[in-house]
């Protein structure tokens, strides 16, 4: 059976400043903020969430396929995910924009600062989700806006469950709009900021949003994640990395192990007990999409 993987396919450009955030930005001068980061350390990877989520359901041996869109200059990422063996089905190809781009900023406690250009992600409501026998779930990860929106209707007119990631999509939605993403989920998962901003938005509680879905899981980083169903909170610990190495694509990673347990009907909370391997074995590796997954080792 297979995932849609609804969101976005990007270039990463990576840098890494070797001192910390905190030292070079004064917080009483921010309204006339004007600072330079050496970045001695600087690369290009493949990511976006849906090739991120796609990179991980494949290599737990899920069938991903990525709803997305990419530029003119898109042709190598098509290329990697036929390499890999992930269907492109679902990847449009537009001329006269880019494919999305992420500049990454690392400094050395694992703090980021991002910017991102949208670019072809803007058309990525051309591509509609339709019932299809084989697909089984989806999920709604940070897309274009129309996208996001069109694609969860899409989904809960197809009778097919899907996750609401609104992820750093988020603030583009006000509180009616996101408490109607909740009401046609099947599953809600945010992280620990994006949590507080869901409830405050919707006037709703994290209990009371999990008692709208079959489950809630808010992602705490190192703390591990919490898992909401019905009311009900359960911690789930995190596993122990064997390095911490950089942080970009955890939860991508994460989320891929999320659909590969949510498709074969595990509870929410073994679920995210894989998500939280998966995650620990990303951060080990630089890049979204260069770790490697031992399936037996997993118990899988």
């Amino acid at each position: 059976m297979a995932a849609v993987i609804c969101g976005s396919l990007a270039f990463d450009t990576i840098m890494t400043f070797e001192g910390r955030f905190a030292d070079q930005i004064l917080p009483d001068q921010l309204h006339i903020l004007n600072v330079s980061f050496l970045v001695p350390g600087l690369r290009r990877d493949f990511g976006g969430c849906a090739g991120n989520i796609a990179y991980s359901l494949n290599a737990l041996g899920g069938h991903a396929l990525p709803m997305a869109t990419v530029g003119s200059d898109g042709d190598a990422y098509v290329e990697r995910l036929r390499s890999l063996g992930i269907s492109t089905e679902f990847v449009r190809q537009v001329d006269e924009t880019f494919t999305a781009q992420a500049m990454i900023m690392n400094d050395r406690d694992n703090n980021q600062i991002t910017a991102f250009h949208p670019g072809a992600m803007q058309q990525a409501h051309i591509t509609r989700i339709a019932a299809r026998e084989d697909i089984r779930i989806g999920i709604i990860a940070p897309d274009g806006r129309d996208a996001m929106l069109q694609h969860a209707e899409q989904f809960k007119a197809a009778g097919i469950p899907f996750v609401f990631d609104p992820g750093q999509g988020l603030p583009m939605f006000d509180g009616k709009e996101l408490a109607h993403f909740v009401d046609l989920a099947s599953w809600v998962v945010v992280n620990d900021y994006e949590g507080k901003m869901l409830s405050q938005r919707t006037g709703w509680s994290l209990g009371e949003i999990s008692e709208r879905v079959r489950g809630l899981v808010v992602t705490l980083a190192a703390e591990g994640c919490e898992v909401w169903t019905q009311g009900e909170r359960e911690h789930v610990p995190a596993v122990t990395p064997a390095a911490v190495v950089e942080p970009t694509g955890c939860g991508d990673a994460w989320r891929g192990a999320l659909l590969y347990g949510l498709e074969k009907e595990w509870p929410l909370a073994r679920c995210a007990a894989l998500g939280n391997q998966l995650g620990a074995l990303k951060i080990a590796q630089r890049g979204p999409q260069n770790y490697t997954v031992d399936r037996t080792a997993l118990g899988l």
